[in-house]
């Protein structure tokens, strides 16, 4: 398959995911926390994995250490400048005068914030791909891991605004398909300049982390006790041990590359 035929086919899965609250509709609310804490736990281990094992090393040694350091910190930047110019759109609107009126504001700041973040995960996928197959599917799994609390969560929120279940569903769908125009944004900047892919990659790594320590880590700090602390930190070595993985699989492959090569008769 090619890189564009994988990074759409990829797409398509995470997309999926926003169909995930049809699941959550008959969860008790004691057993869907228990399951997020834990979700939420892999999720920072897997886009902290896959930012500083995957994506990063590539764009170092691609790029060059100044410009992919700069690059990722224009990710974390930019993800912390359009949540603050969110959350101030979202306090204005709250000045509205009923409990209805107030609440649809925090329905367009998740619609708008989701969309976004499809968005920069379609680029991450497709600049993953273009490096290669194995980093694109490590970028793709550490997103899907991020994006089932992060649906379940937006979909409690849409309800909670004052959606109906059918419409928060087709609303989270649609808001999903703009990463497939991220995979669009990465292909065009490919060709317009190859060396961009890896400062691509470098951008996306910059917004897995800032999600990773300013959205999902907070959220963790909310459940206490020893028993769950202990547990989150194992389910985050868990999701940092996939992502180590999937990089002895990407050297096991390169491996058996270079020997079918050698077998080859010039």
């Amino acid at each position: 398959m090619t890189p564009l035929l994988l990074s759409l086919t990829a797409v398509a899965a995470v997309s999926a995911i926003s169909l995930v609250g049809l699941i959550t509709l008959s969860w008790k609310e004691s057993f869907l926390r228990k399951i997020l804490f834990l979700l939420v736990s892999l999720a920072v281990g897997a886009l902290l994995g896959d930012a500083f094992i995957h994506l990063l090393p590539e764009a170092f040694e691609e790029a060059g250490a100044t410009a992919t350091s700069i690059f990722v910190l224009a990710g974390i930047l930019s993800f912390l400048m359009l949540e603050k110019f969110l959350h101030w759109h979202h306090s204005h609107g709250d000045d509205a005068g009923e409990d209805h009126e107030r609440k649809h504001p925090l329905g367009h700041l998740v619609i708008v914030s989701d969309s976004v973040h499809n968005l920069v995960d379609g680029i991450a996928i497709g600049a993953a791909f273009l490096v290669s197959p194995e980093i694109g599917i490590a970028t793709t799994i550490a997103i899907a891991l991020h994006e089932i609390p992060q649906e379940i969560g937006d979909f409690g929120l849409l309800l909670h605004s004052g959606y109906s279940r059918a419409k928060a569903l087709m609303v989270n769908f649609f808001s999903a398909l703009t990463a497939f125009l991220g995979v669009g944004i990465a292909f065009w900047l490919a060709d317009t300049s190859e060396q961009l892919i890896p400062l691509v990659a470098a951008f996306a790594a910059g917004n897995f982390i800032y999600i990773a320590l300013a959205d999902l880590v907070p959220e963790l700090h909310k459940t206490v006790g020893g028993k769950r602390s202990i547990a989150q930190f194992l389910v985050i070595l868990v999701g940092l041990g996939a992502m180590v993985g999937l990089t002895q699989l990407e050297a096991h492959g390169h491996e058996e590359e270079t020997h079918l090569e050698e077998q080859v008769p010039a």
